[in-house]
This record gives C-alpha cells, sequence and structure tokens, in this order.
C-alpha cells in the first residue's frame, strides 16, 4: 500500500511508515496536481497547508485514511470522507506537554516578573528592589479544568511542593485524588485559597466571560492568573480592574477572543504578560504531531483501531439501519446529562428499551458519552475515543436492554448520578413514520418534546397561573418561546415545564424566573 505525505511532517514518522508502506513525500501540489495523483494511494497525510478537498477524496478511489498532523481538522471535507468510508483522524494530544509547559513557563515568568525584570535592565536600569518574586514552594495553585493538560500541570505542581486544588465536574473524587488534587464542589469555593489561578476549559456558552468582578472579587488579594486554553473565559474589562486595584497581582494571558489580536488593553499594563498563542509552538509538538499521525495511519492501514478518528467508526450496515436514526438523539441525551447534572457524572446508566434490545448498541453508549463528554472538556471528543476519555475520568457506564416497552417501539434511557444520588434521568425515542426525537421523560415526568438547541426546564409546584408567569418574564426579556411542555406526576404536587427558545438564556434570566415565578429548579440547556 501506498502513503502520500503531502505536507512536511517529522522524518521519523516517515521513516516509520517506510518500514512497512510505500510513502511518497509531494508537498506544495495545488488541487489539481492533487487530484491527478491521488487515485494511486491508500493513505494521506496533510498538516494546515494542503486541502482534503470533495474533488480530492472524491478522486481518491484507493483511499482508506486521512491523518492530519495536528489537532484541527478544517482542511478536510470529513463528511466527503465518512460517505466514501475513509477514516479522517488528527493527532490531538501531539501538543499538550508543549501547552502544559507554556503554562509553567506563565506563571513563572510572573511570578518572578522576568520579563518586566529583563526590559528594565535592557533599558540602563539597575532595579532589584522593584522586582522582588513570589515562590510557588507551600502555596495554592487552583486549577480549572482537568483535562490532559490540567493533568501535566497538576503532576508538575507537585514537584514545586505546591497544594494543588482544582474544578472539574466531570472527574471523579477518586481520580483527582490520585492526581493529588484537592478537588472543590464550585469554583466559588476555591477562589478564596487559591495564590495562582490557571483555567484548561472548552469554550462553551458557560466559560466565555465566566470569570467576571464578581469572581474577582471572591479571589485572595495578590493572586496570580493564567489562561493558556481559550480566549475570553476572563472578562477583559473586568481583568484590568482587578490588575489596576491590585486584587490581581499579575495575569499572563496567550490565548484571545479574536485572533490575531494586536491590540487590547492589557497590553498597556505593566502587571501583564502576554504572548501570541504560542501554547502548541515547539519543535517538539510539530514533530510529535508527525510522529503521531504516521502511528495512526499505520493502524489505519492495518485495520487496527484509530484511536483519534473523528468521523464515524464502521458499523455494519445492517445495524447502522437499526440504530443510525438514533445517534443524534443519543448525543443529545448526553449533552443534556453533562448539563443537568449538579455535579460531575460518577455512575452512568443507558438502558436500551423495546426494538434497540435485539441489536448492537454500543455505537448508541458511545454517541451517549460523546455528547456527554464535549460539553465536559476542551479536547476533541468523537466516536472512538470518548469511551476512553470517560474511563480515564473515572465515570462508570452500564449498559442494560428490557424487551418490553409501552408507548414506544422503541426507547433509550440515560440515567446518571453523583455519588450515588441519582440527578438526571432521560428517556428519549423516535416516533412517526419521518423518525422525529422527541424527550419523552425528564426526572420522572411524561414530557413529549421535541429537543432544541436552546431549552430551559423548570419544576415548581403544581398551581395555576406558573406558565402565565415564565411567558411573561420571557416575553419581557425579548426571549421568543418555540414551544412548551408540561408534566406532572399528580395534580397539586410538582410539575416539570420544558421550554424551547430562538436565544440562549442567560445565568441572571434563569435566575430571575426561577426567583420571580417561585420555582424550585432550573437549568438551560444548549445542544
Amino acid at each position: 500500500m501506498k502513503v502520500l505525505i503531502a505536507d512536511k511532517i517529522a522524518d521519523s514518522g516517515i521513516e516509520e511508515l517506510r518500514k512497512s508502506y510505500e510513502v511518497d513525500v509531494k508537498t506544495g501540489l495545488s488541487e489539481a496536481e492533487l487530484i491527478e495523483v491521488i487515485g494511486d494511494y491508500e493513505g494521506l497525510i496533510v498538516r494546515s497547508a494542503t486541502r482534503a478537498t470533495r474533488p480530492v477524496i472524491e478522486a481518491a478511489h484507493k483511499l482508506k485514511i486521512i491523518g492530519r498532523a495536528g489537532v484541527g481538522i478544517d482542511n478536510v471535507d470529513v463528511t466527503a470522507a465518512t460517505e466514501r468510508g475513509v477514516i479522517v483522524c488528527n493527532a490531538p494530544t501531539s501538543n499538550v506537554v508543549s501547552a502544559a509547559e507554556h503554562t509553567w513557563a506563565l506563571l513563572m515568568a510572573q511570578a518572578r516578573m522576568i520579563p518586566q525584570a529583563n526590559a528594565s535592565l535592557k533599558a540602563g536600569k539597575w532595579e532589584r528592589s522593584k522586582f522582588t518574586g513570589a515562590e510557588f514552594y507551600e502555596k495554592t495553585l487552583a486549577i480549572i479544568g482537568l483535562g490532559r493538560i490540567g493533568t501535566l500541570i497538576a503532576e508538575r505542581a507537585r514537584g514545586f511542593q505546591m497544594r494543588i486544588i482544582g474544578y472539574d465536574p466531570y472527574i471523579s473524587e477518586e481520580r483527582a485524588a490520585a492526581l493529588g488534587v484537592e478537588l472543590f464542589g464550585s469554583i466559588d469555593e476555591l477562589l478564596p485559597q487559591a495564590d495562582f489561578i490557571t483555567v484548561h476549559l472548552p469554550k462553551t456558552k458557560e466559560t466565555i466571560g465566566m470569570f467576571g468582578a464578581k469572581q474577582f472579587a471572591e479571589m485572595k488579594d495578590g493572586v496570580r492568573l493564567v489562561n493558556t486554553a481559550r480566549g475570553g473565559i476572563y472578562q477583559t474589562e473586568a481583568l484590568v480592574d482587578a490588575l489596576k486595584s491590585g486584587r490581581v497581582a499579575s495575569a499572563a494571558i496567550d490565548v484571545f477572543e479574536v485572533e490575531p489580536t494586536t491590540e487590547s488593553p492589557l497590553f498597556a499594563l505593566e502587571n501583564v504578560i502576554v504572548t501570541p498563542h504560542l501554547g502548541a509552538s515547539t519543535e517538539e509538538a510539530q514533530d510529535r504531531a508527525g510522529e503521531q499521525i504516521a502511528e495512526l495511519v499505520a493502524a489505519g492501514l492495518r485495520g487496527d483501531m484509530v484511536t483519534t478518528a473523528v468521523n464515524i467508526a464502521p458499523v455494519p450496515p445492517d445495524v447502522m439501519d437499526k440504530v443510525g436514526p438514533y445517534l443524534k438523539l443519543a448525543e443529545q441525551a448526553g449533552g443534556m446529562v453533562a448539563q443537568l447534572s449538579k455535579g460531575g457524572v460518577d455512575d452512568l446508566e443507558i438502558v436500551m428499551i423495546g426494538g434497540l434490545a435485539d441489536t448492537d448498541t454500543r455505537i448508541l453508549r458511545t454517541a451517549v458519552l460523546k455528547g456527554m463528554l464535549s460539553v465536559a472538556t476542551d479536547e476533541p471528543v468523537n466516536y472512538v475515543n470518548a469511551n476512553y476519555f470517560a474511563e480515564q475520568r473515572g465515570i462508570r457506564v452500564t449498559e442494560s436492554k428490557r424487551a418490553e416497552t409501552h408507548d414506544y417501539v422503541s426507547m433509550m434511557v440515560v440515567k446518571a448520578s453523583v455519588g450515588g444520588t441519582q440527578t438526571v434521568d432521560i428517556a428519549a425515542a423516535l416516533i412517526g413514520k419521518k423518525n422525529e426525537p422527541r424527550l419523552v421523560s425528564l426526572f420522572g415526568y411524561d414530557l413529549d418534546m421535541m429537543p432544541d438547541r436552546y431549552m430551559a426546564f423548570f419544576v415548581y409546584p403544581d398551581r395555576p397561573g406558573m406558565i402565565g408567569k415564565v411567558g411573561t418574564i420571557l416575553g419581557d426579556a425579548g426571549v421568543n418561546i418555540g414551544s412548551m411542555q408540561v408534566g406532572r406526576k399528580e395534580a397539586g404536587g410538582k410539575a416539570l415545564m420544558g421550554v424551547t427558545v430562538d436565544t440562549p438564556l442567560d445565568a441572571s434570566l434563569l435566575a430571575k424566573i426561577k426567583a420571580d415565578a417561585g420555582m424550585t429548579h432550573a437549568w438551560s440547556v444548549e445542544l
């Protein structure tokens, strides 16, 4: 079999492939040139320069796998590849060490004010007393987000003999303990205790802007901050105010909401260190990307599991005919679990009922995990690595089947618990000839609700006027309701209301509805 390497990768990766395959390195090809030659190859490796477009993939009659030597896959038409049964994979772990080390570089640079001292001395000044720094020894480091990068940072912090505290609602107490991390149930609890804070979170509606004036006010005086994760997690204006007041002693920022960024109010502050998104910019990370993608492409050509495949893992056609329509619904159920759970999920139970009980539903279990973990981590989650990520986070997953059903031909139930206490119970089904998705039960309340991108759920005392109150508050806020469903267990008890809306509900509006309408519980979900 033959492999075409269309962009430069590490020589070690090329040599590894050549042990088993015929390898050609042809860089700088135009789309037309690539189309002309690609028909001879079973494997294709690209970085960011070469685009594996639909015309290229359609011309690749022998192609089995496309490897992207890096994290992103924007230059690969994944849909076209999936349609033709071509595996698409990337190298998402190639930069984790570099990102963790850059985080530490920024922590150390600001603790000892190295950039400022360097600039001062080069300007002809000798200002030793001005640049008195801070030690890490016996200080408290807060890591918010304990994925692979956060884990590496924790491992290195132990070498400095620091106290390590952390927040990640999707990691178990056992896993945190093994890392030497004291886990907290909320960010508000750990903020007053931290001398240093580093964030490693995905970009979601919950995380963007999550650190504002309120959070900075809760921090210890003189705290030092780092962000090498996603731009916008710290609100810029509030951070500037906190830096000027001295509440935050210093900050180091590697990522920005809009990149490239050459102007920011942060740039004018002497106690701020900024770098132009250098987390993955090391020779080793670039070499590692080439080596990893070579190993993965070789695995795909051998027919072995490709652990970073970003498109659907192979499923027999007869099985896919039965379970395929449920894939999106399973992901949506997983995404809802992540957002409705009050804390990290310890146990996840998936029950297949009715017709689904008679077939292989492992891909649906993976879809639930993919949906759940995609909300919980900034790392790329797909149908191959979702189970691995769940295992790494200490989530216990069980699957059971029941042949009997009542109102639906097939139904999928997802139950999640934290600390042995069940917190979320979702039942979903497809109805009608068009297989329309429905949420048919939530927290034990019967529903008939089509999932939508923006949803909110409320539990409240079952009494007249509650629906009107919610509608009025949303209307006054300019939020349009798409649909509303209500379920209850008994008249006069508790009821659950589910609404779909055209725009997301922010935390303040959700809190207002809960307070003004007398709700006992309120959740906002974005799928």
